[in-house]
C-alpha cells in the first residue's frame, strides 16, 4: 500500500515526526477510515528512502496516541473511531500546526504587528467557513 507521504530531508522537523504528523492527518481526516491496513514498518521505511528505525518511532508514536493499532502476525491497523479520542488528537494537532508556524516566523524575523495583522485575516475567514459549513450541514 503506497501512502501520500513526503518527508524532506531539510525540514526543521524530523523525519519519525514528518511521517507521523503526515499520518495523523490522514487518519483525523477520514482519508485513512478505521480498520485501514497500513504498510510494514520495513515497506514504509523503502517507500520514503529513510530507516526502519525512522518508521518504527513514527509508528511507535502513533501507537501511543491510540491512532493505530499493531496486532502482532497480522500487521498494523487504523483504530477504530471508539479507540480514537479524536477532539484530543485534533487539537494536538492544531497545536503542532500553530507552533510550526511561530517557529518559521521567528526564523524569518516577522514583524509581530504584521503577522498579527495576518492572523486576525485569516481567522476571520476561517469562522466564516465554519459557519457556512455547519449551516450546510444542518
Amino acid at each position: 500500500m503506497q501512502l501520500p507521504i513526503q518527508v524532506q530531508l531539510d525540514h526543521a522537523l524530523p523525519i519519525y515526526q514528518q511521517i507521523q504528523e503526515q499520518l495523523s492527518q490522514l487518519i483525523l481526516s477520514g482519508q485513512l477510515p478505521p480498520g485501514s491496513p497500513l504498510p510494514s514498518i520495513r515497506a514504509l521505511a523503502i517507500d520514503l528512502s529513510c530507516s526502519i528505525i525512522t518508521t518504527k518511532r513514527a509508528y511507535q508514536e502513533l501507537e501511543q496516541k491510540g491512532l493505530i493499532v499493531v496486532k502482532q502476525g497480522r500487521g498494523t491497523f487504523v483504530s477504530s473511531l471508539e479507540e480514537i479520542d479524536v477532539t484530543s488528537a485534533q487539537q494536538k494537532e492544531v497545536e503542532n500546526a500553530i507552533q510550526e508556524l511561530f517557529q518559521f516566523l521567528k526564523r524569518i524575523h516577522a514583524s509581530p504587528e504584521k503577522v498579527e495583522t495576518i492572523l486576525t485575516e485569516q481567522l476571520n475567514s476561517f469562522q466564516k467557513w465554519h459557519l457556512e459549513k455547519t449551516e450546510e450541514d444542518t
